[in-house]
């Protein structure tokens, strides 16, 4: 490029741009520049029929006038020209675009130059040899048309000015003609009035500019999570939307990618919803390092995320993106010195194939991340038909608890353990049960997981405590009981106060109350739950390790909590007459139970072999269906107080 013309060209590059370089985001410079020819389209068609009637006028004003050819062709050149845009913006694809590009400017910039110099022939050719009637038209069409393409071009500053400035220099070569000094005054009104205007137009681009700059900025904020900076749910919808037009259109496949993070709610709970946050700052992170820059990843809610993969030409692009993801996750997390190893499950689903729309293949996606969770595929699933009759049970499975918990359908049994030497009853385990209205009673196997869930397995919990308990109160002194409770019920801060409110109610000792919990519950050695257990022995209550022997740390476990009881796994007890293996281990945690002062429990008692082999290992305690069966509350209290005045030791003589 020639150097002296470098600053014009910079200039010319300036006036381009302005108002859009108030932001450097091409994004938002196109969405302020669609809005300038939204306006211009909006007024477009009114201005051209003006320019046709003045056309007309001026011809009918010089019809007499030995210039009236000229007027003629002129005329017809604007006609022609005016006809031409008014049909092409007639037939526009887009009347309101969303992102208009710099070159859209140029051009209309071009052609408003061009209409402009179209304009400026017509003082230049008519003006200095009108009559005085016909100068005051031409100088009336002149500033009507400097008025009104100024009010249709204002939103264009570049525009603007390139249809008013031929105008303003033409009349100004047609006034200095004249060389009559009264029109030098219309000259400076005319450079006056034409400066207010390029100041009124600036200020109206420029506004126009901060008005868009900042819608873009609230949208964008709406369609933003706050915490992950991802695009939010009703951005991953739109962006669903916009892939469902491109398949139509194109038939460019994609597919959806539903996943959620394992166990989020137990980093909450053990470390706090800070550390949470930061976590899923660093999921949002990986999940973005993970896809393709056509890919869209968004976070819905709470730890689930959602990503639409582009252009999935078949089943493998979407898989790749998927193992990518759940392989980053798997690895651990590190947040304030805090290493969390996480995981996640992700459902898949293609478009058109498993929904033809958002909604449906969302939730397509979801019955797989469904499947992904609870099944025995691995971590990453493809949605299958059959998975909806499995979603639909457990969503009306989920329904029917929060109903059975309203309308008093969950009940109690109690299965008494007995003292193996000498068969008396020690104590009592309460056991949930659900009379379903339809399916009929049911028991904990069947719901628990779901329960634990939704969450709903805190307030049951508590329901639970506060019955039992109250039944127990009505046993004799020397009868312990024994309520369950899960992982989730012991992170939680309430179940101090659970078991304190169902204590006061029922106005049951302390030392009565047995809480069993498996190692699993502790297997991550939670702050929170040793915590909650720490609490709960200083208040009295005693403490069971629950299917002992089937964790991983069983011994470090034992020292770390100290137990009151251990209860064998009912799956080594069973085992004892048919496998030498699970008959060793059972006399293995019989010996170091003792060793350690634990009393040991042996659960699921089926046979008379299985009771004496523990009797003669000196196993302390048993319970299972060849003492008794689980009873219901009043049934129970008829066999402690019959063993209470030494009418019966045990239902079954083994």
């Amino acid at each position: 490029m020639n150097l002296s013309s470098q600053p014009v060209h910079t200039l010319l590059s300036r006036i381009l741009s302005f108002p859009c370089s108030v932001t450097d985001d091409d994004a938002v410079q196109g969405r302020i520049r669609a809005e300038q020819i939204s306006n211009i389209k909006r007024y477009l068609s009114a201005m051209l029929l003006a320019n046709v009637c003045n056309a007309g006028i001026l011809i009918v004003a010089l019809w007499a006038s030995p210039r009236h050819q000229l007027a003629i062709i002129w005329a017809t050149t604007t006609l022609i020209f005016t006809l031409y845009h008014g049909i092409k913006n007639r037939h526009s694809a887009d009347p309101e675009p969303s992102y208009v590009s710099r070159s859209t400017i140029t051009r209309t910039t071009r052609n408003a130059l061009f209409f402009g110099s179209l304009w400026s022939m017509l003082p230049l050719l008519f003006f200095s040899n009108a009559t005085p009637g016909e100068q005051v038209i031409i100088a009336c069409l002149c500033a009507g048309v400097l008025g009104g393409g100024t009010f249709v071009l204002a939103s264009v500053p570049a525009a603007a000015i390139a249809f008013t400035a031929p105008i303003v220099v033409a009349s100004a070569i047609a006034i200095l003609r004249s060389a009559d000094p009264k029109f030098l005054v219309v000259a400076v009104l005319m450079i006056s009035y034409v400066a207010a205007l390029w100041r009124a137009v600036c200020v109206y681009a420029s506004q126009i500019a901060k008005r868009v700059a900042e819608q873009v900025q609230v949208e964008t904020r709406v369609r933003r999570d706050e915490l992950t900076s991802l695009p939010n749910r009703l951005a991953f919808f739109e962006g669903l939307k916009s892939a469902f037009a491109r398949l139509d259109r194109q038939h460019e496949r994609f597919a959806v990618l539903y996943l959620d993070l394992n166990d989020f709610k137990g980093v909450n709970d053990r470390f706090g919803h800070a550390v949470g946050d930061k976590l899923l700052v660093q999921v949002g992170r990986r999940l973005k390092d993970c896809v393709r820059e056509v890919d869209l990843v968004a976070r819905l809610s709470g730890d689930e995320f959602a990503v639409i993969v582009a252009d999935a030409k078949d089943a493998d692009v979407a898989q790749k993106v998927a193992y990518r993801i759940v392989g980053s996750l798997d690895n651990a997390l590190v947040m304030d010195d805090i290493e969390i190893s996480m995981g996640a499950c992700v459902g898949i689903a293609f478009a058109p194939s498993d929904g033809a729309d958002p909604e449906t293949l969302l939730k397509s996606a979801d019955q797989a991340l469904y499947a992904a969770k609870h099944g025995h595929g691995g971590a990453i699933q493809l949605y299958d038909a059959g998975y909806q009759d499995a979603t639909r049970q457990r969503r009306n499975i989920e329904r029917d608890l929060r109903h059975a918990l309203r309308c008093n359908e969950f009940f109690l049994v109690f299965q008494p353990i007995f003292a193996l030497n000498d068969n008396h009853i020690a104590g009592c385990e309460a056991l949930l049960r659900w009379r379903h209205p339809t399916l009929g009673v049911r028991s904990p196997s069947e719901f628990v997981h779901i329960m634990e869930e939704t969450g709903l397995i805190n307030e049951i919990g508590q329901w639970v405590f506060l019955d039992a308990c109250k039944a127990a109160a009505n046993w004799p002194k020397q009868i312990r009981l024994s309520v369950n409770a899960s992982a989730i019920q012991l992170r939680q801060a309430n179940i101090l106060s659970s078991v304190t409110n169902a204590l006061a109610a029922s106005a049951l000792q302390p030392d009565r109350l047995e809480i069993e919990i498996t190692e699993t519950a502790v297997l991550d050695e939670s702050e929170p739950i040793l915590s909650n257990l720490t609490a709960l022995r200083d208040l009295g209550v005693r403490i069971a390790l629950d299917d002992f022997g089937t964790g991983y740390s069983s011994l470090t476990y034992l020292r770390r909590l100290s137990p009151d009881n251990i209860k064998i796994d009912g799956s080594f007890v069973r085992e004892i007459g048919t496998n030498a293996d699970s008959a060793s281990i059972v006399k293995s945690l019989i010996a170091l139970s003792h060793d350690l002062g634990i009393r040991v429990v042996g659960e699921g008692i089926e046979t008379t072999e299985q009771f004496h082999f523990l009797r003669r290992y000196n196993c302390e305690e048993g319970q299972g269906y060849l003492l008794c069966k689980p009873k219901l509350p009043n049934e129970v209290e008829d066999i402690l107080l019959m063993a209470n005045e030494g009418k019966i030791v045990a239902i079954s003589s083994p």
